[in-house]
């Protein structure tokens, strides 16, 4: 029989809210923290185009499990549209494709704000991740191919002018799952018959985290190697080395799970839960019946599952 091959990593669980650069892809920023963490598993909860900066959490490990709900949180960006010209990729990346000589008046942005606030419909652009006919939009689109693409329902709780100037307007936004920034700068341009196209993007939010919790890949460098270079090993051959700084930068895997009920079990409950086996609910404020909720023990993460006639139902469990 063919031997399963070991693992290669660390078993390391958890998130990194990094504050990416300008310029590095979101695969490449996953990458790239794998590494320096020598994870087992990583991987992403919303992809930041490469000429976007900002929160792009990363989960590691037992952290992967709980993705899909940072993934549905709210995001915050603050966005620069540059207008007189809208480009194919509706960011700086493309070339013009319309152009107009009128600019915006201040009073003219601030009236259509309410247009695109609440839930809307809004096309995604050309250049984008959305399935076709079981292919990405932008592989048809880099082929010279123009894609009819179905406008879809969107929510955006705020979008605020943050500053005004002649030829650029700074604005703010809070939205839900789904938005396209570089959609917003394209219609709001259309809408004021000058064009538009996002010229900076930055993300600041991701729900549940917040700009307190960002760290840069200089700071994660700086506390994996202590200002060793060498990639293997510490200075002294062959010892092992020491994540304890970098493990330190780590949010715990649960706040991802701030959104759901939490229930409080026992360590006997836990190892029960952990085997898969469902526990009774005790206590006056435990919740009666959930979906969703989440079990922890001594604060620590036990399992995500339904709360059903007084018993937690295991769903997904993490390693304790």
């Amino acid at each position: 029989m063919a031997r399963r091959g070991k693992k290669k990593g660390r078993p390391v669980s958890g998130w990194v809210v990094l504050d990416k650069p300008v310029g590095m892809g979101s695969t490449e920023a996953v990458s790239k923290i794998k590494w320096l963490f020598q994870a087992e598993k990583a991987g992403h909860a919303g992809t930041l185009d490469p000429l976007a900066s900002g929160m792009l959490p990363i989960a590691l490990g037992e952290a992967t499990k709980t993705v899909p709900y940072v993934q549905d949180g709210a995001k915050v960006y603050r966005f620069t549209v540059a207008w007189g010209e809208e480009r194919s990729t509706d960011d700086l990346e493309g070339p013009v494709t319309n152009s107009s000589g009128r600019r915006p008046a201040e009073a003219e942005v601030r009236a259509l704000l309410p247009k695109y606030t609440g839930v809307i419909m809004q096309t995604p652009p050309q250049f984008s991740a959305i399935k076709i006919a079981g292919e990405r939009a932008y592989d048809l689109a880099r082929d010279g191919e123009t894609v009819d693409i179905p406008a879809r329902e969107i929510e955006i709780g705020r979008l605020d002018l943050v500053e005004h100037g002649g030829d650029r307007s700074v604005f703010e936004v809070e939205c839900g799952k789904g938005t396209y920034v570089r959609s917003l700068a394209r219609d709001m341009g259309r809408d004021l018959g000058c064009f538009g196209h996002i010229a900076e993007l930055r993300r600041v939010e991701v729900e549940p985290f917040t700009a307190e919790d960002f760290v840069t890949v200089a700071e994660l460098e700086a506390a994996r190697f202590g200002g060793k270079t060498d990639e293997g090993q510490d200075d002294e051959a062959g010892a092992p080395i020491d994540f304890s700084a970098i493990d330190a930068l780590l949010v715990d895997t649960a706040v991802a799970l701030d959104c759901l009920p939490q229930v409080a079990v026992s360590d006997d409950a836990a190892t029960k839960i952990r085997l898969g086996n469902p526990v009774i609910i005790r206590g006056r404020d435990a919740p009666i019946e959930a979906d969703e909720a989440c079990a922890t023990a001594r604060g620590k993460l036990v399992a995500i599952g339904a709360i059903e006639q007084g018993m937690f139902k295991p769903k997904r469990v993490f390693a304790g």
